[in-house]
């Protein structure tokens, strides 16, 4: 262990600095001190080391001490000697340091040209290509790092994100799934997540010392104790489930609120994507999504609001102050009772309008505009107006991709 101090040469510090700056190779001869501050000059070697893709990764620095050529040191057994017998008896003793710093004869260069001339200058044309080996794992073990889970990793993120805004819609407009293609589509997605369990039961990870754990049982244990509950209850088919009309509607409700768990996995989705936002551009479009998705589920709550409110189903009266009833009269579509003789409210606006209504409020509260052309007016909905302004005020105070959603999704999720 090293350092510089007083005495060393302020230039060949800089030179060494624009060395690893510009990652280049080359040598100085450069005094340093130990721990006990006692000096030694070294002759030093710098080369940058590259990988398969030609960036380079580390640098590697060779030491040698040549303090006997520089500084004859004196001790007890030298006292009295001249220097030229103190320096005689350094290169005497170091005999094989002087054999590695002094050129090479005629004869060595005819011969020995090509290897050792340019092994001695450690010339980054001729270092070897380093490349980091790939550790030996059991053949059904997957490297996390590798180009196939890779690749399923973000399909595991792209459905993450359709779960992330289909899953709420679905459950605050109690959309019962008789369409046969959406019904297919999430049973594929439930059956890739299903996959998903499996192959995280055969998957590498990175220990606490930065080390790769291939084996299959601290995998297992891994795994057990940190996604696989939450992945498990996302996998679920509760759209199947919901699809059957003689399924009683509390048990309905109860797997269409689970599959609210489903959006857990979107912690897995904010540390995916952290290691992005050191770039503008991901920056931006990051900002955008979080925002459409916290808007999208901030409108689904809304609409879950004025639904529970407008229709009082203890007395069968509707509360002419809820906003989807304002709504309702201001686009023509009022609500009336018992038109088809089922002795209920019936009529109102469409899933789509209302949707779209709410989408547009819970915009223009988050970002503070409110033209009030749709407003809250009773208690519920002027408290969940109060919390969602608070949450766009934290946005423009701090616009970026830590605060507000992303925080939450941040903070409240396990960690690996």
């Amino acid at each position: 262990f090293f350092m510089y101090g007083e005495l060393t040469d302020k230039k060949t510090i800089e030179k060494v600095r624009q060395t690893f700056d510009n990652y280049e190779s080359n040598c100085f001869e450069v005094l340093l001190y130990k721990k006990n501050r006692t000096p030694v000059w070294f002759y030093m070697q710098i080369a940058p080391i590259r990988n398969e893709h030609e960036k380079v990764v580390l640098f590697l620095c060779t030491f040698k001490d040549i303090t006997l050529f520089k500084q004859p040191i004196e001790d007890d057994s030298t006292k009295g000697w001249t220097k030229f017998a103190r320096l005689t008896r350094a290169l005497t003793n170091s005999r094989s340091v002087l054999q590695q710093l002094a050129p090479m004869n005629k004869a060595e260069v005819v011969h020995k040209h090509s290897r050792l001339a340019e092994v001695l200058q450690l010339g980054s044309d001729i270092l070897p290509q380093y490349k980091q080996e790939a550790p030996k794992t059991p053949p059904h073990i997957i490297l996390h790092y590798c180009a196939f889970k890779t690749t399923w990793d973000w399909v595991i993120l792209i459905l993450t994100f359709y779960t992330a805004i289909m899953v709420p819609y679905n459950v605050s407009f109690k959309t019962k799934q008789n369409n046969i293609a959406w019904l297919v589509l999430d049973s594929v997605v439930d059956v890739i997540f299903l996959v998903d369990i499996v192959l995280n039961f055969h998957t590498t990870f990175v220990g606490p010392g930065g080390e790769v754990i291939s084996d299959p049982k601290l995998i297992r244990m891994n795994y057990l104790k940190t996604w696989f509950v939450i992945d498990l209850l996302s996998c679920l088919p509760y759209d199947i489930i919901n699809a059957f009309e003689n399924v009683d509607e509390g048990i309905s409700s109860l797997f269409s609120s689970l599959k609210v768990v489903r959006l857990l996995r979107l912690g897995r989705v904010a540390r995916k994507l952290d290691h992005y936002l050191e770039y503008g551009a991901a920056v931006l479009v990051l900002l955008v999504c979080v925002f459409g998705l916290v808007a999208h589920w901030l409108a689904c709550i809304w609409y879950s609001i004025g639904d529970y409110e407008v229709i009082d189903e203890v007395t069968n009266t509707i509360q002419r102050e809820s906003w989807l009833y304002q709504l309702a009269l201001s686009i023509g579509t009022p609500y009336r009772y018992n038109i088809s003789g089922s002795g209920q409210w019936e009529g109102g606006p469409s899933k789509d309008s209302l949707y779209i209504s709410s989408l547009y409020f819970t915009m223009t509260s988050l970002t503070t505009i409110g033209f009030g052309n749709i407003a809250p007016t009773t208690d519920g909905e002027k408290i969940f107006s109060v919390a969602m302004m608070m949450v766009g005020c934290k946005s423009l105070v701090h616009p970026d991709p830590s605060s507000c959603a992303w925080r939450f999704l941040w903070a409240f999720t396990p960690t690996i």
